[in-house]
């Protein structure tokens, strides 16, 4: 292990100047417009029925929604339309990671469709240094109920086993299609009672093609008490098996959700008790990544400034380069600007996930952004915080 350093950073997030140089002043004054917005939880809440409502009637507010809150938290309707957002990030030394974001499909053609646009972002990365990474949710490609029943562990059904495998090989050519290009890719994480399916996909492609390099990465959300353990679980079979581990460590993002089904169906509930201990085990485990570092390579999908700037000081201990390519840094296209453009400019390795789909298709994913960003206490608040900051740096406000 490489002797620690005790020098400290020289850096912080609060370089509101940095944080936003890639926006124009206009930009800066829309995107302040929308965080004001959102912290009006009752208009948050409203939304989604009034959207509804107006899709319904056939009123033209697609292009409404695509001026406002879509064009802050999405690249574009499609791959060629995330070129402009590509482009800009890549000019700050910041990566894009292509999301394909369209939710709630449940036909085989769906999944297929699905696969194959995954697939096209993976030909969009193939040596292309501005996308260093794609992405899919086994969600998008296969049947929620189906990965349900294979996590309860009763026996599946013949047909239901024939749709599993079909499943399965959809995923593999999925993540062959990355392998033979040298693209990596991560499984998102999803609810807890469907993981157990996704964990058991996401290891075997991990183990049929992480031998050499890490291309695969399974997804561990840490508002879950148990994914400390899993973490260690899954580096000791990943050495057992001879592969390297790929690991995104995110907080999570359906708390509330697992809370009420737990509540409802009479089980303990898989969340940690409250946020302190949440941050304590995802930090331990930044730390147990870097202490593995040769082993696991780690992507910290994180908006938390605390654990972002752990994550640079333990690099700095074990005296691990900025710029390794193991390690990165995550954030959403829209968000936390202040932390992507801050480690960018200190050469560590950053990447936006850059959602896309047309816009009725992605509006579940724009509502969650909307009510994630809703409390005065929670990410608008800080994201209205520093625009404010950088408008009255540059005379506007």
């Amino acid at each position: 292990m490489n002797h620690p350093s005790t020098e400290k950073l020289s850096f912080s997030f609060n370089n509101t100047e940095i944080a936003f140089q890639s926006k124009t002043n206009a930009q800066l004054n829309k995107a302040h417009l929308l965080f004001k917005a959102l912290g009006y939880s009752w208009l948050v809440n409203a939304g989604p029925g009034l959207v509804s409502m107006a899709f319904k009637l056939r009123l033209p507010i697609t292009g409404i929604i695509k001026k406002t809150i879509f064009a802050q938290f999405c690249g574009g309707e499609n791959i060629n339309e995330c070129q402009d957002a590509i482009k800009v990030l890549n000019s700050y030394g910041i990566g894009t990671i292509l999301d394909y974001s369209v939710e709630g499909e449940e036909s085989v053609e769906a999944f297929e469709a699905t696969a194959e646009e995954t697939i096209q972002t993976i030909n969009k990365a193939i040596n292309n240094p501005a996308i260093p990474f794609s992405v899919f949710k086994v969600t998008g490609v296969a049947r929620f109920h189906l990965l349900q029943q294979w996590s309860t562990r009763k026996p599946l059904n013949e047909a239901e086993q024939k749709e599993f495998d079909t499943t399965f090989n959809r995923i593999n050519r999925i993540c062959e299609h990355a392998y033979k290009n040298h693209v990596r890719i991560f499984i998102d994480a999803e609810e807890t009672w469907i993981q157990p399916a996704i964990d058991y996909i996401a290891e075997k492609m991990m183990s049929l093609y992480n031998q050499k390099e890490c291309i695969v990465y399974n997804t561990l959300q840490f508002y879950r008490h148990d994914r400390l353990a899993f973490l260690k679980e899954s580096h000791k079979i990943a050495q057992e098996k001879k592969y390297i581990l790929g690991v995104k460590l995110v907080r999570g993002a359906y708390m509330e959700k697992e809370r009420e089904r737990a509540l409802e169906l009479g089980y303990a509930s898989p969340i940690q008790p409250d946020k302190q201990s949440s941050d304590i085990d995802y930090n331990a485990a930044l730390k147990y990544c870097i202490e593995h570092i040769n082993e696991i390579y780690v992507c910290a999908g994180t908006h938390n400034e605390d654990s972002s700037y752990y994550l640079a000081e333990l690099m700095k201990t074990f005296n691990i380069p900025n710029n390794d390519n193991r390690i990165y840094f995550s954030q959403l296209l829209g968000m936390s600007d202040h932390i992507s453009f801050n480690l960018a400019k200190e050469g560590y390795h950053v990447a936006k996930y850059v959602p896309y789909g047309p816009v009725k298709s992605v509006l579940p994913y724009l509502i969650r952004r909307a009510q994630e960003n809703s409390s005065a206490k929670g990410q608008a608040g800080r994201e209205l915080n520093l625009i404010e900051t950088e408008l009255k740096r540059r005379k506007l406000l």
